[in-house]
């Protein structure tokens, strides 16, 4: 999938840019799938198959003259689920021989998180790990369906659901919160998210800032509220916003802004042993006390704990691939030793380390 920002660019423009392609696609191997255009926003993202990037460069350099501005690699079931097709629609109109549409392709997503499922398995047990987790699937799943969304992730833990209608994901959400029982919902630590966006952003991932961000707001929301990103409160009624003021949780553009920073210092810097708030408060441009405020603010966790817990969370990830040491865990998510990051985990989790790796292997 490509994207193109073009000033101005209407659906009959990328309508016959698109025939250009289609005319010349056998010359570069290239099959050209299906677009998506935004008028309002002035993207186009087109879905090509092909053998490399060169190829789809070279086609629609020789087509029309529209190099794209980034091409990532994505699979068409991928794109089926968060898009809704991989194919011209069905209604577009028929105009001198070629399809005329307008289908923009920003969406709305819902990002879910629960507790990782070996630590379900340790703290409730088999059996009840496994009715938490049915039932918590059943109650997501049916309220995707009934309401108009798409299932484009599960991954593990969390689900990440596709909307066209921010209704839609709004209510999605609040139904999915009143249908889990308080009680599962603490057990399982479920939080939710909601995010927009467009297929490609700064990610080689499809919707991947996207999800990033939905993440991060998960990582923060109180397990009471389901974040709401800035960007999205546009489409949401102020009548909804009010009335549901109690469950969502809204975020300025500020506030956003500085949750990114946040996060991205700590993507960036994590694995180095030196990395600490002193370190952290210079890379934000911050003295030690005003990153302490703003952390605080946003998060409820000082810089320290903040910049431990994100740091045991990738150790967690990474023991989980059942790949790398407990020594080679340790240095790789820049904790000091592996008896100080053994301290640190069986703090957190209530099991150590060693003892994850083993419940592991049993599953």
């Amino acid at each position: 999938m490509d994207i193109h920002n073009v000033p101005g660019a209407k659906s009959r423009d990328v309508a016959e840019a698109h025939r250009q392609d289609l005319i010349h696609q056998d010359e570069y191997g290239c099959n050209c799938m299906t677009y998506w255009i935004d008028e309002e926003r002035e993207t186009i993202f087109c879905l090509i198959e092909a053998s490399n990037r060169d190829s789809v460069k070279e086609l629609h350099k020789m087509a029309h003259g529209l190099v794209p501005h980034k091409i990532i690699e994505v699979s068409s079931a991928v794109v089926q689920s968060f898009l809704g097709r991989i194919y011209d629609p069905d209604d577009a109109s028929v105009e001198n021989g070629m399809k005329v549409f307008s289908d923009p392709s920003y969406r709305l997503l819902l990002v879910t998180s629960a507790k990782d499922h070996t630590l379900l398995h340790h703290d409730h047990g088999t059996d009840r790990a496994h009715e938490l987790l049915k039932q918590h699937n059943a109650i997501i799943r049916r309220n995707i369906q009934l309401h108009h969304g798409s299932e484009a992730e599960h991954g593990g833990e969390g689900f990440v659901v596709s909307f066209t209608s921010a209704a839609d994901a709004v209510a999605c959400a609040l139904a999915i919160k009143s249908d889990l029982p308080p009680e599962y919902a603490a057990a399982l630590d479920f939080k939710m998210a909601l995010n927009g966006g467009e297929p490609i952003e700064k990610s080689s991932r499809l919707f991947g800032d996207t999800i990033q961000m939905g993440n991060y707001l998960c990582a923060l929301v109180p397990q009471s509220k389901i974040a709401v990103a800035g960007k999205i409160k546009e489409f949401i009624s102020k009548e909804l916003l009010h009335s549901k003021k109690e469950e969502l949780l809204t975020f300025s553009s500020p506030d956003e802004d500085l949750i990114l920073a946040l996060f991205t210092q700590l993507e960036e810097k994590f694995r180095d042993l030196d990395f600490d708030v002193p370190e952290y408060a210079q890379a934000m441009g911050m003295s030690m006390p005003q990153l302490y405020r703003k952390t605080m603010a946003l998060t409820g966790m000082s810089c320290s704990i903040l910049l431990k817990e994100f740091r045991l969370k990738k150790a967690l990830s990474l023991l989980k691939t059942q790949r790398y040491s407990i020594s080679q865990v340790t240095y790789d998510t820049g904790f000091s030793s592996p008896s100080y990051f053994t301290k640190c985990f069986k703090t957190r989790y209530s099991l150590l380390p060693v003892d994850y790796l083993d419940l592991l292997k049993k599953a």
